[in-house]
């Protein structure tokens, strides 16, 4: 499928930004041919890839690189009052699986021999991991001073690590010149559209895992906005499809420090601080900016910064009352979330603007999303998940909704 700038209208077969400088998006967003989710063949043991016809790249099977990956757990969290899918629960570890799946399946496409993508960690192990998969070589630029973890984990995927000295941002530099000198095709998790279309299943996941219903707020970090962004695609998608009947507001934490959305809705002194231990979001300049500020907007959601005190002080919190640490979604209807307790904010619209009058609750850690739902009994939404160890609920999200029972593979199972 062709690109198109959606601030000039230019169009192109494959580039990774707009001559103009803008982001690129595919011209179209594909959408299911039937009316109603019962008609469509929905099956969770073909992982995210169940969803292909909402998806602008892969339409010929062959060229889909995957690993088995999406369909990850909803659990339910009764002290949250909420519901967390577990997006830790991929081959490498993070959400970012969802988006490198299609990345690479579109650098398939395009017949891309080599692959370059700058990243703080996670982007980059799952970049070159499914870069292995598609028996492309690729060239992961990061940050000297990245996690000697992280680097191992690109390392073993067989990917060449490129350490790069000083900010986040000149680390995205030295990768941008070796595309512009023509080395490589960019498979940047914060420019390239396959990546957003990836991350936008998780929305398509949460719905049917909710027995099609949406709820009232989803909760995330928010650092590029890939997962955000991608939620808001995929909520978006659903609804045009007349899958779903709306969109839920979305809520972003930030760390303060590195909070440019926070700023811009509630001002600098909002984002004050270091907060160093959420290091996967630590972006002062984000490529979609702007598109993130629309989708707050459209949703009536909000984004907030959170101190390395308010983060590191609920990692510490022993088990059972830590109930999330790592890449969490989370999705309530009652309250808006997504901050320690002990980091609560009064949350507003954009900057100069009445605030909601609503406290939000949360851990904005690695990304995470929570799904907000109407008080009711809650009970573990995914099998087997009593038997997972709080301490372990490393990648959750959360969503809101009383749900059918499941069935083997975590979706909902519906009574003829």
């Amino acid at each position: 499928m062709s690109l198109r700038c959606p601030a000039c209208g230019d169009s192109y077969a494959d580039r990774w930004r707009c001559r103009c400088g803008a982001p690129l998006e595919f011209s179209d967003q594909p959408l299911p041919p039937t009316e109603t989710p019962e008609d469509a063949s929905i099956d969770p043991r073909n992982g995210l890839w169940t969803f292909e016809d909402f998806l602008p790249v892969g339409a010929d099977p062959s060229d889909r690189v995957t690993l088995g990956e999406g369909y990850t757990p909803m659990v339910d969290v009764p002290e949250w009052d909420a519901t967390f899918k577990l997006e830790y629960v991929f081959p490498t570890g993070s959400f970012k699986d969802r988006g490198a799946t299609a990345t690479l399946t579109r650098a398939m496409e395009v017949g891309a021999d080599r692959i370059v993508e700058d990243s703080s960690g996670n982007a980059g192990a799952a970049i070159a991991t499914y870069a292995a998969r598609a028996g492309i070589d690729a060239e992961i630029y990061v940050p000297a001073g990245v996690k000697e973890s992280k680097v191992k984990a690109i390392r073993r995927a067989g990917a060449d690590v490129v350490r790069v000295e000083g900010s986040r941002e000149d680390v995205t530099d030295a990768c941008i010149d070796a595309v512009t000198d023509g080395e490589a095709w960019y498979a940047s998790h914060a420019w390239n559209p396959a990546f957003f279309a990836g991350t936008a299943t998780m929305a398509y996941e949460i719905a049917h895992q909710r027995d099609w219903s949406v709820p009232d707020a989803v909760v995330m970090p928010l650092g590029h906005g890939t997962m955000f962004l991608g939620a808001y695609g995929g909520f978006r998608a659903l609804r045009d499809a007349g899958w779903t009947d709306r969109v839920p507001k979305l809520l972003g934490a930030q760390a303060a420090g590195y909070a440019p959305i926070a700023a811009e809705l509630h001002g600098k002194d909002a984002v004050v601080g270091d907060n160093t231990v959420a290091d996967g979001i630590q972006i002062r300049q984000p490529v979609q900016k702007d598109s993130i500020l629309d989708a707050i907007e459209a949703t009536d959601g909000d984004a907030i910064a959170l101190s390395k005190e308010a983060v590191a002080s609920e990692l510490k919190t022993p088990p059972p009352r830590r109930v999330l640490h790592r890449t969490d979604v989370c999705s309530r209807t009652r309250r808006s979330g997504g901050v320690p307790k002990s980091g609560r904010h009064r949350v507003g619209r954009r900057r100069g603007r009445p605030a909601l009058g609503k406290r939000a609750e949360g851990v904005a850690q690695k990304p995470s999303v929570r799904l907000m739902r109407p008080k009711r009994p809650l009970r573990s939404s995914a099998p087997g998940a009593d038997s997972v160890s709080p301490s372990g609920l490393s990648g959750l999200s959360a969503s809101t909704t009383v749900r059918p029972a499941r069935s083997q593979y975590g979706h909902a199972s519906r009574s003829s």
